[in-house]
């Protein structure tokens, strides 16, 4: 079965951000369970099945890749999964101290479970689901921070046919 991580998050959208963090934990568990929280208090860009097929389709090329969804708590879904590690991302000061604080969190709910700390790679220190969507609203060019199948489903929510691949 090999170590396996949960990288949770909304993936609202995903973005290469977030596909670089997959990438990299690969290198460090065998498979990694990507788990997109379902947060009926979220007002979401993208559904549910919208954002699984989305992350589906980007990491189709990874045969130890899993997409699920989950709602509640993260450490029990993580040991209902019978999972001990989970992966997160972190990008500035303020990313640490709100990890720091879940983290502690997850531990004292179950101490089996461990957190797991990569930094963003510097190209994308900067991006966010948030940030993007925003960008694209407004028809910044996003094209290099999301994949392509995101990137044209921006396009059409957003009902930006041209200028949000323009520099």
């Amino acid at each position: 079965m090999g170590t396996i991580a949960i990288y949770p998050g909304s993936f609202d959208p995903v973005t290469n951000g977030h596909l670089d963090m997959i990438e990299r934990g690969l290198k460090l568990f065998d498979r990694i369970i990507v788990a997109i929280l379902i947060n009926l208090d979220k007002d979401s860009l993208f559904s549910l099945e919208e954002r699984t097929e989305m992350l589906e389709i980007s990491l189709k090329r990874f045969s130890n890749i899993e997409v699920d969804t989950f709602d509640g708590l993260l450490v029990d879904y993580a040991a209902k999964r019978n999972v001990h590690a989970i992966l997160r991302g972190l990008r500035a000061l303020s990313d640490f101290e709100y990890e720091f604080q879940m983290a502690m969190m997850n531990r004292r709910l179950n101490k089996e479970i461990q957190s797991v700390f990569l930094m963003t790679g510097l190209r994308w220190i900067f991006t966010s689901s948030s940030i993007i969507k925003e960008a694209a609203k407004f028809g910044g060019n996003i094209s290099d921070m999301v994949p392509q199948l995101v990137y044209e489903k921006l396009k059409e929510k957003f009902n930006r046919p041209t200028k949000m691949g323009s520099d």
